[in-house]
């Protein structure tokens, strides 16, 4: 599926013209996707305008298969810490899209964990702590414990 210069999962053919070494290099992560489309976006201006362009190593994320927190909880926690955090800085510290932010962001709100106030252009968000946790193994922990292991320690 392409999406601007982005292939979900592989590497266009141009990227392996740009970067030797990545042919047949199999799946990528999207954030490896995302860096090289940036790479060839700079590459394609650059040579443009007659620049040296300057090639830079692409390095796998470090082993980030998997987290002992969820997404929900991420997103939960940075809300917590900054409560007018813009989403698309939530997006970037989580390492995911600002669409999937909104969505995680609605289901918090739908379950009452989180609630949005509108100020004039910005949102102000506020986090319900006497909630508990949402697992039968963790639910006699309330919110606020996260909160206060993660964010506030």
């Amino acid at each position: 599926m392409l999406r601007g210069s982005r292939v979900l999962g592989r590497v266009r053919p141009e990227a392996c013209l740009e970067r030797p070494g990545l042919v047949d290099s199999g799946p990528l992560h999207s954030t490896d996707v995302g860096r090289l489309c940036d790479l060839m976006s700079a590459a394609r201006r650059n040579s443009k305008s007659g620049a040296r362009v300057r090639r830079t190593k692409v390095r796998p994320a470090k082993d980030s298969t998997w987290t002992f927190l969820s997404n929900h909880a991420h997103v939960l926690l940075l809300l917590a810490r900054d409560k007018r955090i813009r989403l698309r800085d939530v997006a970037t510290a989580v390492g995911i899209t600002e669409r999937a932010v909104q969505g995680i962001v609605k289901d918090l709100e739908a379950g009452r964990y989180l609630r949005r106030i509108r100020e004039g252009r910005c949102n102000i968000y506020t986090v319900n702590r006497n909630l508990p946790l949402r697992h039968p193994i963790e639910a006699h922990r309330k919110i606020a414990s996260l909160i206060a292991l993660v964010v506030e320690a």
